[in-house]
């Protein structure tokens, strides 16, 4: 009986002291991503490219993935927000990156199969892909979406990584580990009024991913989404005029899925979609 009574009771202190430990606590031992402290050598020499990587999330992302010792190759449309990342990187003592100044809505497939023969012929292989780029389009009815806004957002928020991706390939095979990661969001999941365009194109953001991530499986190179979450960035405030930004996180404090899922520590997370910020 005492031995009984003896277990119980430790149970019940170990039931206490989780009950103890706070809400972002909890969150890190479930879900290790949130745990993952980066440092300087967790990218060391990895090739990455960085879509959309002058503004935002994505321009945080290049700098990070830098700081953590990657190369990273900056894709986007603005060449002198991709000229500010680059400087900043190298004056920050980070390896030289490199510059693609793509326009995603007008690329095509010739476009990204000349990316991928340059990136082979500077590199020698693509040790990761983050897809961030993404446009929002209008929030309205369904009934009111126009259709050259449809195809627009599907340009760039599908369309180009489809792409991307299928001229990528090869290059991410010469990759000892290549991990590919899409950025997704809530409505991606679940459905949301008005929302339409970008909710439609973020479900089949996953959709794309949990394909590859399946015919991938028994490959070197892995396929995840990360949800970003609340996060101040300009499409956040363009969805949510009103919100106070100083409520949000920034793009810097959520950094640590990011490197996460590109470091090698994460060689068996495939086919996920992971959140930044749990609820």
């Amino acid at each position: 009986m005492s031995d009984t009574l003896a277990i119980s009771n430790s149970e019940l202190i170990f039931a206490l002291l989780l009950l103890t430990i706070n809400k972002e606590k909890r969150m890190s031992i479930e879900h290790p991503h949130l745990a993952f402290e980066q440092h300087e050598q967790s990218l060391k020499d990895k090739v990455i490219l960085v879509t959309g990587a002058g503004d935002g999330i994505g321009r945080q992302a290049a700098l990070t993935f830098a700081e953590c010792g990657a190369v990273v190759i900056l894709l986007g449309k603005t060449v002198s927000k991709l000229e500010s990342v680059y400087d900043e990187i190298v004056a920050n003592g980070g390896l030289q990156p490199s510059i693609v100044p793509l326009d995603l809505k007008g690329a095509t497939l010739q476009h990204y199969n000349g990316l991928a023969d340059t990136i082979a012929s500077e590199y020698g292989r693509l040790d990761g892909i983050l897809f961030n780029a993404s446009v929002l389009g209008n929030l309205c009815p369904f009934g009111q979406i126009k259709e050259e806004e449809f195809d627009d957002v599907m340009q760039v928020n599908l369309r180009s990584q489809f792409l991307m991706i299928k001229a990528l390939l090869p290059v991410l095979s010469l990759s000892e580990s290549a991990s590919v990661v899409f950025t997704t969001s809530s409505v991606g999941r679940k459905g949301r009024s008005f929302w339409g365009t970008y909710a439609v194109s973020k479900f089949a953001t996953e959709g794309m991913m949990q394909t590859l991530a399946d015919e991938y499986r028994n490959s070197k190179k892995r396929f995840n989404c990360i949800n970003p979450g609340a996060t101040r960035t300009n499409m956040r405030a363009k969805a949510f005029p009103a919100e106070d930004k100083d409520t949000l996180k920034t793009p810097a404090q959520i950094m640590s899925t990011y490197v996460y899922l590109m470091a090698d520590v994460s060689r068996g997370v495939n086919g996920e979609s992971l959140d930044c910020q749990p609820k």
